[in-house]
């Protein structure tokens, strides 16, 4: 913030809303992790869908059927996409809940820190084990 000293000494503070607003907040995060978190929500509709109708599809298939389907690279790329989305989107929501209610700082950031290699290991794992689904695995 800029302060500037009035002839008696006192600091006035020079600030437009703008300039005020780009503190961003407590968490200085802004509105970024909202909106990501919203653009995750709407993402996970439609692919929760997808999901359904694939374990619907599937329901009573045999193991190979399974398999093949999802090597498909169709069906590939739109599960990889629903586990990347639901992945970000729970690392959100777990970060919110930890920010909120835990306040010993040890605390909260070992469980940051958890939540966050928690999503990363979901993440990764359902991915490799899609990829080798894919190419015949």
């Amino acid at each position: 913030m800029d302060y500037r000293l009035l002839r008696d000494g006192r600091a006035l503070v020079v600030a437009t809303p703008l300039k005020r607003v780009r503190g961003l907040g407590a968490a200085h995060h802004g509105t970024e992790t909202f909106w990501r978190q919203r653009l995750t929500a709407v993402a996970n509709v439609p692919l929760v869908i997808f999901l359904i109708w694939f374990v619907v599809r599937n329901a009573g298939a045999s193991y190979n059927d399974v398999k093949a389907c999802l090597a498909s690279p169709v069906v590939a790329v739109l599960m990889l996409a629903l586990i990347w989305s639901g992945a970000i989107h729970m690392r959100i929501g777990l970060r919110e809940i930890i920010e909120d209610y835990l306040h010993n700082k040890l605390c909260k950031t070992a469980s940051l820190m958890l939540a966050t290699f928690f999503a990363a290991l979901v993440g990764i794992a359902s991915t490799l084990a899609i990829v080798k689904i894919s190419f015949g695995g």
